[in-house]
């Protein structure tokens, strides 16, 4: 059972393909058991982005087992923090959840050449994340 102490975060985007991918992936990463992770997508693809799983390979993170998840009102509501990635309207707000948005290119149809700088971007931003809400001790 997780310590309750442990805070989640909720990376979620249309397909659950490409940017909500990575940025679970870094996270787990770079935090381990420190946080608790879910990505999710309101429109949820078959499979995640070829071109996603070669770039994140190529900076030694595998997710070739990972796929698109569904988002449910129940991951949100469990998430501490929600992060949304173009998303619009589609994601469920509740009180007391802290909302960030991250503005990224999709990477949906793009070559890995093209989701590269996407992928440097949102590890960026996820190390900043690990910084605030679970640094290391």
């Amino acid at each position: 059972m997780p310590d309750s102490a442990t805070p989640s975060v909720l990376f979620v985007c249309v397909h659950n393909a490409g940017r909500s991918q990575m940025a679970a992936a870094f996270l787990t990463h770079l935090a381990g058991d420190r946080v608790q992770v879910r990505s999710a997508g309101s429109a949820p693809a078959d499979t995640v982005n070829p071109a996603v799983v070669q770039a994140m390979a190529e900076v030694g993170i595998d997710i070739t087992a990972e796929v698109p998840k569904v988002l449910t009102v129940e991951a949100v509501q469990a998430s501490d923090v929600v992060i949304t990635m173009g998303c619009g309207d589609t994601c469920p707000v509740f009180p007391g959840k802290r909302y960030l948005d991250w503005e990224l290119p999709d990477p949906a149809g793009q070559g890995v050449e093209a989701v590269r700088p996407i992928r440097d971007e949102i590890e960026k931003r996820v190390r900043g994340l690990v910084g605030e809400i679970a640094p290391a001790n």
